[in-house]
């Protein structure tokens, strides 16, 4: 399963935020630094209405949707590349994530203590980078000397050579090693380095319950940023969610409408962080239970039906396949065969988001 972290400088609401998206109280919650020192882990339900169709369709017994990993991080501080504030452990956390969940206070409240005297959104940002950068700089300059060596017989180690020789001078820019411009074979030989600055980052700017419609200044100076990195914003109000679990589910969206919006953010944010993965969902359904399953994008069938079972990708014969969409609209599995909707795929079938798959293969 692929892990998302949550990013921060301590105090910006992290573990408020993780513990409204995994909705229990583990990770622990303080106005105070280091509070998280050890990752906190939680498995995270992928909000997908379509489930609730499908089910309904199918009469299932139970519904089943997709999950994504998310983890606490603990605050990183102005030096953490250089051991700072256990700098040397929280960044072995994010090289073990997949995805970043940037999260950045754009709040003010004195009596949540900002461990640089002020709200700053643009200034935090560049703090958490910088030490992202700093530690890529130093790993990619100790990989390359031994990729050099490698080179002198290995083909693949020239493609790293080449592709480090490309990102040590971007980092040195202050520019995150994603950015860089490298072609799909540099990219995939680099992977291996474990550079921080190369995973995927979504920002998620943290507001009070008074901004969350509308956003605020500092939502704005994050989106600045994450435009010329490429990357997406998700408002989010760490407080409302963690207040939102609170309530019973019948009044969540009234709330939610007294500050006017349709859903807070999480939501928002657990689908950005899924698709930020390279995730995609198809589906399964019948009396006993409709099932989202998680693949990456780009799996074949054969590739699709083994995340089920290992038995369905080795005696895999074929898919029958109908989407999302079309099932929807016609409400019965029958109606679509009558209207010829449903496909019977092959090997070579590249899965799409929001297929309905039924597999037939040989045990």
């Amino acid at each position: 399963m692929l892990r998302a972290g949550n990013v921060g400088l301590p105090n910006v609401g992290k573990s408020t935020l993780f513990n409204a998206v995994v909705a229990n109280a583990q990770a622990q919650a303080a106005n105070f630094p280091f509070c998280t020192i050890e990752p906190n882990v939680g498995l995270v339900s992928v909000p997908d209405s379509r489930l609730d169709a499908l089910a309904k369709i199918s009469g299932s017994e139970q519904i089943l949707p997709a999950r994504v990993e998310f983890v606490d991080i603990a605050g990183l501080v102005k030096g953490a590349s250089k051991g700072e504030g256990l700098g040397n452990q929280f960044l072995g956390n994010i090289r073990e994530v997949d995805a970043i969940v940037h999260v950045v206070r754009c709040f003010e409240n004195d009596d949540i203590i900002h461990v640089s005297g002020s709200v700053d959104p643009a200034r935090d940002i560049e703090v958490i980078n910088l030490e992202l950068i700093y530690a890529d700089i130093d790993s990619a300059e100790r990989r390359i000397d031994k990729a050099r060596k490698d080179a002198r017989t290995k083909k693949e180690a020239q493609i790293e050579v080449s592709a480090l020789e490309k990102i040590i001078p971007h980092l040195n820019e202050g520019k995150p090693a994603r950015t860089a411009p490298l072609s799909d074979e540099e990219r995939e030989a680099v992977k291996q380095v474990g550079l921080l600055t190369m995973k995927p980052v979504i920002y998620a700017a943290n507001v009070n319950e008074n901004d969350l419609a509308t956003g605020n200044a500092f939502v704005e100076a994050v989106r600045k940023i994450a435009a010329a990195d490429g990357s997406q914003v998700i408002v989010i109000s760490a407080q409302v969610e963690a207040e939102l679990i609170e309530l019973p589910e019948e009044d969540r969206d009234a709330f939610l409408k007294e500050l006017g919006v349709q859903e807070g953010g999480l939501k928002s944010l657990i689908r950005a962080t899924y698709d930020l993965l390279g995730l995609q969902t198809y589906f399964t359904t019948g009396p006993k239970e409709t099932r989202a399953w998680t693949i990456h994008k780009g799996m074949t069938a054969p590739q699709a039906a083994g995340v089920i079972h290992s038995d369905f990708e080795r005696g895999f014969i074929r898919a029958e396949t109908v989407s999302y969409k079309d099932l929807a609209s016609l409400g019965s599995m029958q109606a679509c065969k009558e209207k010829g909707l449903v496909r019977s795929e092959g090997k070579d079938y590249v899965v799409q988001e929001g297929d309905v798959m039924l597999f037939r293969f040989n045990v």
